[in-house]
């Protein structure tokens, strides 16, 4: 009887996290918690690296020019990621922390300033994005071809960020309270619209004509467009926990610079980040199209693994933010090691079957042998950093969701501008490894980022945070 009961119990709670629950999350079981929070969070990630796959699955059938645009632009893209993401840190650092004090009117009133600042941040970007985006390609080292023929899909991308700014920071927010549930939701709408609308723009399917790459940026943004309607419609109705009044549509400065406080030191974090990855593109570019291309469709395979894991590690910020504002942080250490224990689980078993499997993979999205063989042996190289990826992905996010920005800052300067950079292109351009350089660059300073996470989240600086 009591196994039944448990099965039960577990299938419940399961039900309960996908459609959405109103625990407490200071208060029940650890596990539970875990549990309830971690599903949807873990699913809505899956449904953004299925999203990945199916745009460059698409794309894959224009040719190599096409998807190497994609892997350019998206690099150029992830400045913009840098500080959606920074924003969004610091919106679930503050949310979380005033939903753990029960101060749910100054929940709501952070979430609308920490919607104004993303607004704002996307209009220079869109700007730059409009006007300039064939000089963005030529500095990352496009070939003509691509400069000439597929600038506009680079334009429409980085001039349509606002839909990502705010996707990003609206769902912070309902993470941030604990509706884990309610993101999912929104990704659904957004992505489910995206993988219907990308074939038949792509394509020129029906009644539609045939855009090409353009299509694969119009249906990105149409689905993500649709995604932040559909959040603002539940912040403003009674599906969220945090509901916003006309009341708060104000500009209130002091909650703002506490916002920009908090979120500078992740957008810098992000920055460093991403903007490693710019130059790596730049650094393989030389190599041609066909090595930027397997790069490309491996790393969106490898987005695809670790987006889950990902979501576990928004868990574990939630978790850390809102038992820090109700005064446990024990407890939010104990969770911060629960979800590092599953992740590296998760992503050992990942590691091996990608290794072993990569250039069946590969296939999947590519009959250019060249492109096959170059993206299996990036998908062989990083998977040896899977463990490290698992454990340091959790750490820097309990950091961020306790409101610490700077440590994980720091740690990103280290392990990816002084190592990373220098060692891909020594590795790359000095030692003659040319791409497989960088490949093992990634790896290196990633399993660096891991062992320096681990050790200075043990010291426990971060419990005293305040935000």
């Amino acid at each position: 009887m009591q196994d039944k009961s448990s099965q039960f119990s577990l299938w419940s709670d399961i039900k309960s996290s996908i459609s959405g629950t109103d625990q407490d999350f200071t208060h029940v079981k650890l596990g539970r918690a875990i549990l309830l929070l971690s599903i949807p969070m873990v699913l809505e990630m899956s449904l953004e690296s299925i999203f990945a796959i199916a745009d460059i699955f698409f794309v894959s059938k224009l040719g190599a020019e096409a998807v190497a645009t994609v892997g350019i632009t998206e690099s150029l893209v992830t400045i913009i990621y840098a500080i959606a993401i920074g924003l969004a840190m610091a919106t679930t650092a503050i949310i979380s922390r005033r939903i753990g004090e029960k101060d749910i009117e100054g929940a709501a009133r952070a979430s609308v300033q920490a919607i104004i600042v993303a607004f704002i941040a996307s209009l220079p970007l869109a700007l730059i994005g409009i006007f300039y985006s064939p000089q963005l390609l030529s500095f990352m080292g496009a070939e003509d071809i691509i400069i000439a023929e597929y600038s506009g899909y680079t334009s429409i991308m980085i001039g349509s960020n606002v839909v990502i700014m705010l996707l990003f920071v609206i769902n912070a927010i309902f993470r941030g309270a604990g509706d884990a549930a309610l993101s999912l939701k929104v990704l659904w709408v957004a992505n489910g619209l995206n993988l219907i609308l990308d074939p038949i723009l792509i394509f020129g399917w029906w009644i539609f004509p045939e855009l090409g790459i353009k299509g694969a940026a119009i249906a990105t943004v149409i689905g993500r467009g649709t995604g932040v309607l559909f959040q603002l419609y539940i912040l403003f109705g009674d599906s969220s926990r945090i509901k916003i009044a006309k009341a708060h549509l104000i500009i209130e400065w002091e909650i703002i610079k506490n916002l920009i406080r908090v979120s500078f030191g992740g957008i810098l974090q992000w920055l460093i980040a991403t903007s490693s990855w710019v130059i790596l593109v730049k650094i393989l570019s030389s190599y041609g199209s066909l090595v930027v291309a397997g790069y490309t469709i491996a790393i969106r395979i490898f987005v695809f693994s670790i987006l889950p894991s990902w979501g576990m590690s928004n868990a574990a910020a939630t978790l850390v933010g809102q038992n820090l504002g109700a005064g446990k942080p024990e407890r939010a250490e104990k969770s911060v090691w629960a979800v590092a224990g599953i992740n590296m689980v998760f992503l050992g078993i990942v590691g091996v079957c990608f290794n072993i499997f990569s250039d069946s993979l590969m296939t999947l999205f590519t009959s250019n042998e060249e492109v096959n063989k170059i993206g299996s042996s990036c998908l062989k190289i990083i998977s040896y950093g899977y463990l490290a990826y698992a454990f340091g992905m959790v750490v820097i996010q309990a950091f961020n969701g306790a409101g610490d920005t700077k440590t994980p800052t720091v740690i990103n300067f280290f392990c990816f501008w002084l190592l990373e950079i220098p060692l891909a292109y020594i590795l790359a351009k000095e030692l003659g490894w040319a791409q497989e350089g960088v490949f093992y660059s990634i790896i290196i300073s990633e399993t660096a980022l891991g062992i320096i996470g681990l050790i200075l989240f043990k010291r426990g600086t971060w419990k005293n945070t305040k935000v």
